[in-house]
Formats: structure tokens, sequence, C-alpha cells
């Protein structure tokens, strides 16, 4: 029982702690966007200095937001993996009272009983199979998402292009 208490514990912290790294995602999301608009302000004004050390710390927050994502979703992964075994762990603990529910019921000859007995010993069967196979279900389904590879002069290009400015100072030809 406390084994599978720390465990439904340790789940429940997974999940706190994945909810915070999507969080820690948006407010990445949303800085890579402010300084995105700093490298379009600074590309207006002329200054391709400034327009680079904000496509620099654009980089670095995606970076953040995407090893955030990743890790956030590796924590979705191994919490869906353990929630089945704490199920697993209640029901062997059920089905241990069960089999002493049986031993009583055989003792003392009650057919009804054990029948009762044995319809709910079926049922947990029945549940720990189902439980069984979609077990590994949650890590097969988790894939980690390659982390792509952005260099300055992509992000003052894509601002460029997206707010119909010319950059040709100091960016090669793509």
């Amino acid at each position: 029982m406390e084994n599978t208490e720390n465990l439904v514990n340790r789940i429940m912290q997974l999940r706190f702690t994945s909810s915070s790294l999507s969080r820690r995602a948006r407010n990445c999301q949303k800085e890579e966007n402010a300084e995105k608009l700093k490298v379009k302000k600074a590309v207006e004004n002329g200054n391709m200095d400034y327009a680079r050390i904000y496509a620099e710390n654009a980089i670095r927050k995606r970076k953040e937001r995407m090893n955030c994502l990743e890790l956030r979703m590796r924590l979705g992964a191994v919490s869906g993996s353990l929630g089945p075994q704490a199920k697993t762990w209640t029901i062997s603990e059920a089905m241990g009272n069960i089999v002493k529910s049986l031993e009583s019921s055989l003792a003392t000859g009650d057919l009804q009983k054990l029948s009762e007995t044995l319809y709910v010993f079926e049922m947990q069967f029945v549940n720990m199979d189902v439980q069984a196979e979609f077990m590994h279900l949650p890590m097969a389904r988790s894939t980690s998402p390659s982390t792509p590879e952005y260099d300055v002069n992509s992000v003052m290009q894509e601002v460029a292009d997206e707010y119909g400015l010319e950059v040709s100072v100091g960016l090669e030809a793509s």
C-alpha cells in the first residue's frame, strides 16, 4: 500500500512538473516573439549589430522552448507508464485480499460466498488484462521531437520577410 501511494505521489509530481514546463514553453514563445520585434525595429533603424544580438536572443528562447516541450513530453511518457504500474500494484493487493477471502470461503463451505468471491476474482483478472494491454502504450506513442538548428541570419531574414524589410548587410544569400 505504501509503495502504491508513493508511486501515485510521484506521478502527480511528474504531471505538475509537466504543466510547469508547458507554462515555461509558452513564456519562451512570448519572449521569442518580443525579441523578433526588437530585430524588426533594429533592422528598420539600420542597426544590424543590435539586430544580430536580438536574433541570437530569439534563437536562445526558441531552443529553450523546444527543450521545455521535449522534457514535458518525456515526463508525460514516464508518468503514463507509471500510472498502469500503480494500478497493477493496487490490483495485486486486492487480489491478495480476494485469495484470503477464497480461503475462508473454502474453509466454511459457504458456496454462495465462494461464488461471489470467484466472480470478484475473475473481474480483477479482466481489469488487470486490460491495464496490462495499455501499460506500454504511452511509451510507444511518445517520440522525441528533433530540435531544429537555426542560425542568426535565418532568423533575421525570417523577420525581415515577415515585415517586408530589406536585410542585406552582413547576411549571406540563402
